[in-house]
């Protein structure tokens, strides 16, 4: 299943994330992912295992062109010349020329003059070919407001927190005003399994297993299932090769409207990540290495 970008790329609704997937066995991970039919990988500079993610991609067996390739920049990196810079060091640990879709990791809203020079760079890249799509992460819709209002491309793309527990309304209405696809990080809510209360997560909620139930699914599969046809694009993550597995498994039964309104109506408006706005360059900044 694609969707199809503001700008025309199309992209593989489903992809790998590896956030917090260490780069030992990041590889594996993304060969399996590959080989089990995913076609779209989401990394980040931050993550510190882009160059694990090439290997895999390579170990693959499956031609570059088939594979869409996402990837961010961190704040550190933020500034005109410095994220063209960190758009070299990406693609060289990822082993490729090309960028399928570049996008800046946080709205660094306490120097937002440099959230604007860096996604001119990426405007750049784009203009040059050297990306096929640009975008952002974490943006706030005061965040992308005051984007729009300096910066020529509509971002292609705001990956967000975005779960059953956590479905930020006006982050999505915002998004969709603008033409900007959601795309979903901790999509079946994993994070709310290791933060805030540990007795109740996505993963067990009642509701959620008694459509899983319906269905003869997972509760994965179900909120996964939920968020595509919301029209989201979701990077579910995980390095066993059964869960890979099934979380690939969901185009082969559709939610009621009943059932889709059930799993919005669990929103708490709880935030698990970190509000984007705490996210500064004294608490967060880190040096990305070079290739």
């Amino acid at each position: 299943m694609n969707i199809t970008l503001n700008n025309g790329v199309t992209m593989p609704a489903i992809g790998l994330g590896v956030f917090q997937t260490p780069p030992e066995v990041t590889t594996d991970a993304v060969a399996t992912a590959l080989q089990t039919g995913y076609r779209h990988i989401d990394t980040a500079a931050a993550y510190a295992n882009e160059r694990e993610v090439g290997e895999g991609i390579r170990r693959s067996g499956i031609d570059r062109s088939e594979i869409f390739i996402e990837t961010k920049v961190w704040i550190s990196d933020y500034g005109y010349e410095e994220t063209l810079h960190a758009f070299d060091k990406s693609a060289a640990k990822l082993g490729v020329e090309q960028l399928d879709l570049f996008i800046l990791h946080q709205p660094l809203s306490t120097d937002f003059e440099k959230s604007i020079a860096a996604y001119k760079a990426l405007e750049k890249l784009l203009a040059d070919g050297l990306v096929r799509a640009i975008g952002v992460s974490n943006f706030m819709p005061q965040h992308l407001s005051a984007l729009r209002e300096q910066t020529t491309v509509v971002p292609a793309v705001n990956q967000v927190e975005l779960h059953p527990y956590f479905t930020q309304p006006e982050v999505q209405s915002a998004n969709r005003d603008l033409g900007i696809l959601t795309q979903a990080w901790s999509p079946i809510g994993g994070i709310t399994s290791y933060r805030g209360d540990h007795a109740k997560s996505t993963f067990n909620d009642p509701a959620i297993l008694s459509i899983a139930e319906q269905h003869g699914k997972s509760a994965a599969q179900v909120m996964l299932r939920w968020q595509l046809q919301l029209g989201h694009s979701v990077i579910p993550k995980s390095v066993r090769a059964e869960r890979i597995a099934e979380n690939f498994d969901v185009f082969d039964f559709e939610l009621t409207a009943r059932e889709m309104a059930a799993l919005a109506a669990l929103d708490t408006g709880v935030r698990g990540g970190p509000d984007p706005d705490s996210i500064t360059l004294a608490a967060f900044g880190r040096e990305i290495p070079e290739a």
